[in-house]
């Protein structure tokens, strides 16, 4: 019952983690990056699907991403849809191909974007923080019923606070990454 706790503590805390760096990927670091636009949400088919699901995302060098749908009917509203997500780049429509050029980063854009990791990463521990909550409320609980004894506890619980301390070194050697990528020139 306590390896059972743990195992979805454990994995419960590797998504908030991944979540967390796929939340990093989506901010500008001066290279362009697939993962910038793949989310945003386009009416194609009478439907909101993911930009993704309806062109090709290529970066051809690392300051233009490169977008062509696969339908050219889609162009029109894959091109309305980039301007609607606000991410700080206008699309250009060049026939059938949709170009988002990516201009030199300010130092004030760059500590925007290192507040927003900052806001990111911490987003990312308190998910973690609440699993770990979680796990010990569920450790409390098998203990009150009867079904661990009091050593079994006190190991789980030390277990969880392991676990839990490797995701938030995780997410803040990540954040450091990206801090050094932002501000770097």
């Amino acid at each position: 019952m306590t390896t059972q706790t743990l195992a979805d503590a454990q994995a419960r805390m590797k998504k908030a983690v991944e979540h967390t760096l796929h939340e990093f990927s989506t901010i500008h670091t001066g290279k362009a990056s697939p993962a910038m636009v793949e989310s945003v949400m386009v009416e194609a088919y009478g439907s909101m699907m993911p930009l993704k699901g309806c062109a090709a995302i290529t970066t051809p060098d690392p300051r233009m991403i490169q977008i062509q749908p696969w339908d050219k009917g889609l162009t029109r509203a894959i091109e309305k849809a980039l301007q609607m997500a606000n991410i700080g780049v206008n699309p250009v429509v060049d026939g059938q191909v949709i170009r988002l050029p990516f201009p030199e980063l300010s130092k004030e854009r760059r500590q925007e974007f290192v507040k927003t990791a900052h806001r990111l990463a911490e987003e990312g521990r308190v998910a973690v923080r609440h699993v770990r909550r979680d796990a010990m409320e569920a450790t409390k609980k098998l203990k009150k019923d009867g079904k661990i004894s009091e050593d079994d506890e006190k190991r789980l619980e030390k277990d969880v606070q392991t676990a839990t301390d490797k995701a938030i070194k995780d997410i803040d050697t990540h954040l450091a990454h990206k801090e050094k990528d932002l501000m770097t020139v």
